[in-house]
């Protein structure tokens, strides 16, 4: 049972856009990992096929405990892998369906006219020529060494390193062992898509962190400067609590929240490898936590990346996901908005960087639409990463200022960004200005004119 808990954590890491197949594999803890990431592999070729399957046979309706990505896994064991290998009540499950499921799947192959299971597999060459379009992203872990010791490093393994890339052609032209300075982000490096570093030094010390560009994106736009203190409100696996933790230099508060705790425990293993210090880890659903604890009083900056469809997920295996139902993107519009609006209640946010591995207007562009009116002149979408190729869908004025990711056009994993800053009460600061220049003083507090007139004028009277 432990192989099947594994995939679908791994399959769960997929859909929340927290890393590519490999590396949530070789993160997920599990001792055998070639057959995991077999069976992962192959859940992934099939998934299109078992959420019909899932869906026609109602089994997710009839057994309400059974997480979708769990089902997913046991289903294909069942019809489609060696059998299932577990005991106890998911093997006693899966039989008290498996009829219906045989069923159904017969029917399937009746309906497009195969005869084997294969042939049920819909043609998917766009989706690998995106997946082997995309490089492999390192990001440097900074809180260890820096991007030229990196540099001098993979040079001295026999790589050339072709300097700072100058646009998105170059990258498509990367091939054997090159690499490029990425032409975004400062401390991102790339190399050609088949590169595996699992077992490089650099990695398993931490000094580097393999993470698509796109993830790396909502940390570097959140921004926060040492000493401030922080929220990852959906953690795990970590990558982005760790990039956070680099631009604090380890200097400041981040408070990280996951609510499994195998997730958690494989986040607390991933930070300390990277050196992150000040970072509060908590078992904890975000909805949970109470922002008037006195706790997150001094919390500035949230990042909020909360589970999504992951559509916008190229994986570096076989297969994708099967695209969402009406029903499931309703339900998951819905979870986004509860979870944005309670990060906004934080009594001292300044600034919250919200993202999707999502490419549906429902869970991005629609979320942040509908959580704007609600919140009224409270916050305000901020224009983001200027030079960035893809905006934001106009579902609504203003959505330009988001940001959108993608395999053809940025050659990155899909990927949904919108940078919400609150409004200063009776300010009107242009939106194009930097946070730091938005947030001055106001007079009457110390240190500034309105005071030191008061000082003056009390002085004159004491004078008198």
């Amino acid at each position: 049972m432990a192989l099947y808990g594994a995939a679908a954590a791994v399959l769960a890491g997929l859909e929340r856009g927290e890393g590519g197949l490999k590396s949530l594999v070789y993160n997920s803890g599990f001792p055998h990992v070639r057959q995991l990431y077999a069976l992962v592999s192959e859940t992934l070729r099939y998934a299109s096929v078992l959420e019909k399957l899932l869906d026609r046979t109602a089994l997710l309706q009839a057994e309400r405990k059974l997480a979708p990505q769990l089902a997913k896994v046991l289903v294909y064991d069942l019809l489609f892998g060696k059998g299932l290998k577990c005991g106890g009540r998911w093997k006693a499950l899966a039989r008290r369906h498996r009829a219906r499921l045989e069923a159904e799947l017969a029917r399937m192959k009746v309906r497009h006219k195969v005869s084997r299971n294969e042939d049920l597999l819909a043609p998917e060459k766009a989706v690998s020529a995106a997946a082997s379009q995309v490089p492999r992203y390192v990001r440097v872990n900074t809180l260890k060494i820096c991007v030229d010791d990196v540099i001098d490093f993979f040079k001295r393994q026999g790589y050339a390193y072709l300097g700072k890339a100058a646009s998105v052609e170059e990258l498509k032209a990367l091939s054997g062992k090159k690499f490029f300075l990425d032409l975004h982000l400062p401390e991102l490096l790339v190399f050609p898509s088949q590169t595996d570093l699992h077992d490089n030094l650099l990695y398993t010390s931490g000094r580097i962190i393999l993470q698509d560009k796109a993830s790396c994106i909502p940390a570097f736009l959140l921004g926060p400067v040492a000493g401030s203190h922080v929220i990852d409100a959906c953690a795990a696996p970590g990558n982005k609590t760790s990039h956070l933790a680099a631009i604090l230099k380890n200097k400041g508060q981040i408070f990280a929240f996951d609510v499994d705790p195998k997730r958690v425990a494989t986040m607390n293993t991933l930070l300390t490898r990277a050196g992150v210090t000040g970072c509060q880890l908590a078992q904890q659903d975000f909805l949970t936590v109470d922002p008037r604890d006195p706790k997150y009083s001094r919390v500035t900056h949230i990042l909020l990346d909360p589970s999504c469809s992951g559509s916008g997920m190229v994986t570096r295996g076989p297969g994708e996901e099967a695209a969402p139902s009406a029903e499931r993107l309703q339900a998951l519009s819905g979870f986004q908005r509860r979870v944005l609006n309670h990060a906004l209640s934080f009594p001292a946010l300044q600034r919250l960087v919200y993202s999707t591995c999502s490419l549906h207007q429902e869970e991005n562009e629609d979320v942040v639409q509908a959580v704007l009116q609600e919140w009224g002149s409270a916050f305000r979408l901020v224009p983001a990463f200027p030079s960035w190729p893809c905006r934001g869908l106009a579902a609504f004025s203003g959505a330009e200022s988001c940001l959108r990711a993608s395999p053809a056009e940025t050659l990155t994993h899909g990927f949904f960004m919108a940078v919400l800053e609150r409004c200063k009460e009776g300010a009107a600061a242009p939106r194009s200005l930097p946070a730091a220049a938005k947030e001055k003083p106001q007079p009457g507090q110390g240190g500034e004119p309105g005071a030191a007139l008061k000082k003056r004028k009390k002085k004159k009277q004491q004078m008198k």
